[in-house]
């Protein structure tokens, strides 16, 4: 069978992700551009790259009756969507400034973004969303348009509009639009775990070349298919899934949400997948749950099955020699593994994980059954792509290794320094937080602690920031002891404190149907708040964290817990939109309790 042409759009024939955009459709006219569920005829559809210019071009002229300016800011808080797009490109077409935000995000964290970037216009998915907003506008914010893209039967009153009141009916050719490829293109706040969020500047530039320079790493074709889910406004999704794939020529499926996820493989059967670990994490939990049910021939099955598969990752890499039991890879993939790959639609042939550190249990579990797992790492501030493995030479204990063009070295404190071209303009309005980031040489500080290995690839050791520094000096960096903490299914968060203190305690959030298990085992009433205070049931607990904590030096054990079934969550403020644990408020937040451990 012959090999498929390629039909990449290369980095120096466009300037502007614009540019980029109506080259695709100059290309490809007539390919699918965007696969979405019509919940009302209850099926899938596909729009081409030419239908994808018509809409983009009734945006245009809309945008356009709106007396906005070059550089003005304009504000777009959907789910994922082709109208996310034909926003993002309308408006860059009229050199304005997008600033993505996250559906789930709490309305005054969205004001203080509006306010900031001093907003214009906003395009939200519905009138909901827009009444949970306006208490938390103040007269600082200059909205002079809200467009709202789902109809219903209220009736708005301005600012507000329906999209398609306010879109021009017919459409014209596209805008011939020219900029310069270093020209801001977005503002994206990075949903910080401490402080308000910034505003981190990225050109056309720096998205364009860390697109391009992904491509390099793996083959992607125009008959890919892309299954997007981790929003938009995450500058992983944005660059690797939206920008990229638009530079291949490939097909992006828009999930309808996390709740139909396994269903929309199923019907999608993406070629491609871009996550998060919590993705991932999630998946590994539910085969552990319905692997537990399983006889137990059944389970020994299953871990023969990733114990081959790894094996034969491992002799694919050139990291072990043959084994016979390679010979039994065709029996046990039939038997369990491509029943498990059958769940992501049958097709997947590349899964780039990224946004946090992947768990190196559940990474393992997945390339053996065969999956290709690619770990990357990087930052909003590099737009955001830094290093990513390849599957060629895949060390999932890494994060890969730098891009092409993109420098890394090791600097004071074992801090990994960055300089390439997705690396930001700066914050936006703030000149003090970016001379703290970017120093003089151009050089971007990261914030995270790593070594380079004799291969080049980056291993990331911890945080500054996180690092705890016990009485005795020892230095503890707690995202390793919370995500083996994670491995047992019991707890749902966790966060481990003791910064000054003698010894380490934990923040535990029990997951709630294994708490009525556990209650049950303790004879204890698992309805009952002061259920969760039982000094036998701590006992457990710390016994439980003891074993799990077995491979971790003495001073790196849990010696005290509080318990709590009241998840942390965006709604009450102690995850970031991104879904990661705002550390400083949670602490804030238990301070009594926290005391009392330590009293």
């Amino acid at each position: 069978m012959a090999k498929e042409t390629k039909n990449t759009i290369q980095l120096e024939q466009v300037d502007t992700l614009y540019d980029l955009f109506r080259e695709r459709v100059k290309r490809s006219p007539s390919q699918a551009a965007y696969r979405s569920y019509c919940p009302v005829n209850k099926t899938w559809f596909d729009t081409t790259w030419s239908e994808v210019a018509d809409s983009v071009s009734r945006w245009q002229q809309a945008l356009s009756t709106e007396q906005l300016q070059v550089g003005d800011r304009v504000a777009i808080n959907l789910k994922n969507c082709k109208e996310w797009v034909y926003f993002d490109l309308a408006a860059m077409s009229l050199g304005l400034i997008t600033v993505p935000l996250y559906p789930d995000d709490r309305p005054d964290s969205i004001a203080y973004i509006l306010q900031d970037a001093d907003v214009k216009l906003l395009f939200l998915q519905t009138t909901a969303q827009w009444n949970r907003l306006q208490p938390s506008l103040t007269e600082e914010h200059h909205l002079s348009r809200v467009i709202i893209n789902n109809d219903d039967t209220s009736e708005l009153t301005a600012p507000a509009r329906y999209a398609e009141q306010w879109l021009i009916t017919n459409s014209i050719d596209l805008i011939d639009w020219q900029a310069d490829t270093h020209q801001l293109a977005s503002i994206i706040y990075t949903s910080g775990t401490t402080g308000k969020p910034k505003g981190v500047m990225l050109s056309h530039y720096n998205m364009l070349s860390i697109a391009a320079s992904a491509l390099k790493c793996f083959d992607v074709y125009p008959s890919d298919v892309f299954l997007s889910f981790l929003p938009l406004s995450h500058t992983f999704e944005r660059t690797a899934g939206y920008y990229l794939p638009m530079m291949a020529g490939s097909t992006i499926a828009y999930a309808r949400g996390i709740a139909q996820l396994a269903d929309d493989l199923l019907v999608v059967k993406p070629t491609i997948m871009i996550a998060v670990p919590r993705i991932f994490e999630r998946i590994y939990t539910r085969l552990q749950q319905q692997l537990n049910k399983q006889s137990f021939l059944a389970k020994i099955l299953f871990n023969k099955t990733t114990r081959i598969g790894w094996r034969k990752f491992q002799y694919a890499q050139g990291q072990r020699g043959w084994h016979p039991s390679l010979l039994l890879w065709p029996m046990v993939d039939k038997l369990v593994a491509s029943k498990v790959k059958q769940r992501f639609g049958g097709n997947i042939r590349l899964i780039v994980s990224g946004g946090a550190a992947l768990p190196e249990h559940v990474s393992r579990l997945f390339i053996g059954l065969d999956l290709c797992v690619l770990q990357g790492y990087g930052l909003t501030e590099t737009s955001p792509v830094i290093s990513v493995n390849v599957p060629e030479s895949n060390v999932p204990t890494s994060v890969g290794k730098a891009l092409n063009g993109v420098s890394v070295k090791i600097g004071d404190n074992d801090e990994l320094l960055v300089q390439g071209p997705g690396n930001m303009l700066g914050y936006w309005n703030n000149h003090k937080a970016t001379a703290q980031i970017i120093n003089a040489d151009g050089w971007l500080h990261t914030g995270d602690q790593a070594r380079i290995d004799q291969n080049g690839h980056i291993h990331i050791t911890g945080r500054i920031k996180d690092i705890l520094i016990l009485s005795n000096g020892e230095k503890v960096p707690p995202s390793d002891i919370e995500s083996t903490i994670l491995m047992d299914d019991i707890f749902e968060q966790v966060l481990v404190i003791g910064e000054g203190e003698s010894f380490l305690s934990a923040l535990l959030v029990l997951n709630s149907e294994h708490w009525f298990n556990l209650a049950k085992s303790h004879q204890l009433d698992a309805f009952a708040p002061e259920s969760l205070n039982n000094k036998e049931l701590h006992s457990d607990i710390i016994h439980r964290l003891r074993a799990q904590l077995h491979d971790f030096p003495a001073y790196a054990r849990i010696r005290r817990v509080n318990l709590s079934l009241e998840p942390w969550t965006v709604e009450n403020d102690l995850m970031t939109a991104t879904l990661k644990v705002k550390r400083a408020k949670v602490i804030k937040q238990h301070q009594q309790l926290i005391e009392a451990l330590y009293s």
